[in-house]
């Protein structure tokens, strides 16, 4: 039987399957994989960082990862990792504060994207976000 980890990797893989990074030349899932070596050995973190693009990426819904095997808990921190279009980055990292597992694998994406070649706007927007998620 999976652990949960190797269940969110195996959906994040099959889901991004044939998309590629900024580059066009690097396949997506080296990115959650990225984010997943960030984050430490909670099963549930994990999930999440293996997770993290899937809603917003790929097809996958928050009931298709559910009818998979994924705990509602994870899916619930998925969904906060979740661009919404409309809403302001501000707003986001509000959200991104309500939830410990949600602000931990964020902190870890932005730290992966700043190593992914970053353009300037992006390398202010992390900085930014980044004060904003990490306490003092």
């Amino acid at each position: 039987m999976k652990t949960l980890p190797e269940l969110a990797r195996d959906i994040a893989t099959a889901a991004h399957r044939g998309q590629f990074r900024r580059d066009g030349i690097t396949p997506c899932i080296v990115h959650p994989e990225a984010v997943a070596s960030r984050v430490g050995t909670d099963p549930k973190m994990l999930a999440v960082a293996w997770l993290h693009d899937v809603l917003e990426d790929t097809d996958e819904t928050v009931e298709s990862l559910v009818d998979k095997g994924i705990p509602e808990e994870v899916v619930a921190s998925v969904e906060i990792l979740t661009k919404s279009n409309g809403v302001r980055y501000d707003e986001y990292l509000d959200r991104v504060l309500t939830d410990s597992v949600a602000r931990s694998v964020k902190v870890a994406d932005m730290l992966s994207n700043l190593s992914d070649s970053p353009s300037d706007r992006q390398i202010r927007k992390y900085a930014y976000g980044l004060l904003r998620l990490v306490p003092e």
